[in-house]
Formats: structure tokens, C-alpha cells, sequence
């Protein structure tokens, strides 16, 4: 245990955005649960990422709106300002993020270790969490845990906050249709988009297995003329959800379904906490570290040839998050390489099981 305090009674958890991100954040909060259970715990997070976590057990939240500007800030303010915390961890980088910690008192404010803390994190915390070899983002969160007394040894894991509602909204809508898989099929960035008519060809694949596919998304027109551009292409009928679910509703969904195809997005880190397989598709980031945890083996990748090819180097030798670039890189990715790795997905978690992940 790294933290001065020997019994730590109040913790203010600092990372408001984004939707994968705060997945990863839910293993190291429950991590300091188990390590602490009599813990007060507030988190500090955004506006749409509450709308996914809240009725997390344990968790008082504040929601912070990064659109405000300094009114934002002074809510913030205004919110703790009768709460003094004996831990606060600071698990963004984000210069907005680091400016936040100005509303919050606390007797500690950990950071992460000076070569991960970029946009002058450093200046804003007075401990450091400390340095890690290439980790997984999870695993970085991770490292704020064991600096205030979870052990090393500790393995993530979740318990995501699961109404009954939902659950009840998922067997009426989808019910009837068995055995599914979800395609969710758009990333943060259209760069980051798999090609149309090869989301198509597989869910047309997983449909002849005898699979339900959905589609799902978010709202934004672009994700919804992704999907209509898949349903065109599509032999089979699939389900198109996008922008028709809640956060709390997608989760439900991503836990029912046999595995997720996806790019490096947020439904894609979601369906990792409820413990159904995903299929990563990356070219631009390194899945070493951003990729689906725990199911990093059935990832597709170009990236580490991309890398190579424009930079003359791997990954090994380039600094740790190291980006492609590049507007059509996805069509690297072949159709392929990815049935390839379904199979072995439908081999290892028995997919096509008359009870397989039917609960």
C-alpha cells in the first residue's frame, strides 16, 4: 500500500468520460469496494456516461456537464462543497478533467506516474500512482486500486448495475427471437468504421449459423446511415436498434446476445462487463491496450502492420498508445480473418449450444 493513510473512510473517483473508459473504471471501483467495503465513495462523471452507470452499488455520483464551461465548474464547486475526502483519484488526463480537481478538496490526490501524465496532470496531484509496462487501460485504472492498498494479485471484474426493468423491456422486444448477435458497427471516429458491405457479408455468415443480428448504436445520424448501409447490403433480415435503446437498455441487450462484432467503441468495452465475447476490430489504436478485456485473442488487427508500414518501427519501439493514421485503413481488415476468429469464438464459448448464454 502505497497511500499514507493507514484506514481510509471517503474516496472521490475523477473520470468523467468516456463510455469504454468508464467501463474500465467500474472493475477498479469495485476493486477498492472488496479492498475497503465501508468506503464512502463519490465519482465525479459526465452526463451521458451517469446515464450508464447510476444505481451503482456503493457509488454516490456528481454529474459534472463539460459543456457548461466555468458554470460547470462552479456546480461542481457548489456540490462538494461540504465534502472533504481523504483519497481523491484523478483517472483523467484531459486538461478539463485536471481543472476539476480544483473543486474538489481532498487530503491525497493521486495521478497517474509523470510519463502518463500528459496535459500537466502532474501539477494537479500530490501522489503518483506508480509506473506500469504497456498496461491495458483497465489495468491502468487498475493501478489506482493497488496504490491505496488492493493487492497486486487482484483480477478485474465486474458486476454492472442491471434493472429489473430492462431486463423485463429486453424479453418483450426480443424474446421471440432466440439466439442472437449484436453488430455495433460505428467508433467515435468514421475512420475508425468497418466497411458496410463486410459488416453485411458477416452477419449474413452468423445468420446461416442459425443467429438472430442485431444492429446497435447511438442517435447520431451517422451511426444511423451506417446501419441502414448494412441493412442494405444484408441477405438476412437483421434487427435494427440503433438509436431506439437507453445505455441502461444496450446493456441488457449486449448481456443477452451470443457474442459483439465491433470496432474500438463503447458498446464493444460495455458487453466486456457483462461477460459476453467480442470480436475487436483495430487499426488505428494498439489492442494491447485498448482492445475488448479478456478477449483480446479474437481481436482482428492490421495495426501493428500499419504501424510498420508508415513508420518503419512496432509498437515495441514507439511509444506506449502510439496511433495509426489514416482515413480507408479499415479496409485492411478482411472478411476473412474475421469469420476466422468468429469460429474460434463459437468453438471456445460454444455459441451455437441449444442453452448457450441463454439466461
Amino acid at each position: 500500500m502505497l497511500s499514507k493513510i493507514q484506514t481510509i473512510h471517503s474516496i472521490c473517483i475523477l473520470r468523467l468520460s468516456a463510455i469504454g473508459d468508464v467501463c474500465h473504471a467500474v472493475a477498479c471501483v469495485q476493486a477498492i469496494q472488496q479492498r475497503w467495503p465501508e468506503v464512502k465513495i463519490t465519482w465525479v462523471i459526465g452526463k451521458v456516461e451517469w446515464q450508464l452507470l447510476k444505481g451503482l452499488p456503493g457509488v454516490d455520483f456528481v454529474i459534472f456537464d463539460k459543456k457548461a464551461g466555468l458554470r460547470g465548474y462552479l456546480d461542481l464547486k457548489a456540490q462538494l462543497k461540504d465534502k472533504q475526502f481523504d483519497v481523491l483519484l484523478h483517472m483523467q488526463v484531459a486538461l478539463r478533467a485536471s481543472l476539476a480537481t480544483l473543486c474538489i478538496r481532498a487530503k491525497e490526490k493521486w495521478g497517474f506516474d509523470r510519463s502518463r501524465a500528459k496535459e500537466a496532470q502532474w501539477i494537479f496531484t500530490n501522489r503518483k500512482i506508480s509506473g506500469q509496462v504497456r498496461p491495458h487501460v483497465a489495468d491502468g485504472f487498475l493501478g489506482f486500486a493497488k496504490a491505496i492498498g488492493v493487492a497486486d494479485e487482484y483480477q478485474l471484474k465486474w458486476q454492472m448495475p442491471i434493472e429489473q426493468q430492462d431486463i423485463t423491456w429486453q424479453k418483450t422486444q426480443l424474446g421471440h427471437i432466440g439466439k442472437y448477435i449484436v453488430i455495433s458497427p460505428a467508433a467515435s471516429k468514421v475512420e475508425r468504421n468497418w466497411l458496410p458491405e463486410r459488416y453485411a457479408q458477416f452477419a449474413d455468415y452468423a445468420n446461416k449459423k442459425g443467429l438472430a443480428v442485431l444492429i446497435c448504436g447511438g442517435p447520431t445520424e451517422i451511426e444511423k446511415q451506417l446501419a441502414a448501409e448494412i441493412e442494405s447490403h444484408c441477405q438476412c433480415d437483421p434487427i435494427n436498434l440503433v438509436g431506439k435503446t437507453s445505455l441502461k437498455q444496450l446493456l441488457v441487450v449486449l448481456k443477452q446476445a451470443q457474442m459483439v462484432l465491433a470496432p474500438d467503441t463503447g458498446p464493444a468495452h460495455m458487453a466486456v462487463t457483462v461477460g459476453t465475447p467480442v470480436i475487436g476490430l483495430y487499426v488505428h489504436s494498439n489492442p494491447d491496450r485498448t482492445g475488448p478485456y479478456a478477449y483480446q485473442n479474437y481481436v482482428v488487427s492490421c495495426y501493428e502492420q500499419l504501424l510498420k508500414e508508415q513508420s518503419g518501427a512496432t509498437s515495441q519501439e514507439h511509444r506506449w498508445g502510439k496511433r495509426v493514421k489514416g482515413e480507408h485503413l479499415m479496409e485492411r481488415i478482411e472478411l476473412d480473418a474475421v469469420i476466422e476468429s468468429f469460429e474460434r469464438m463459437v468453438t471456445d464459448f460454444d455459441l451455437l449450444a441449444d442453452n448457450s448464454r441463454i439466461e
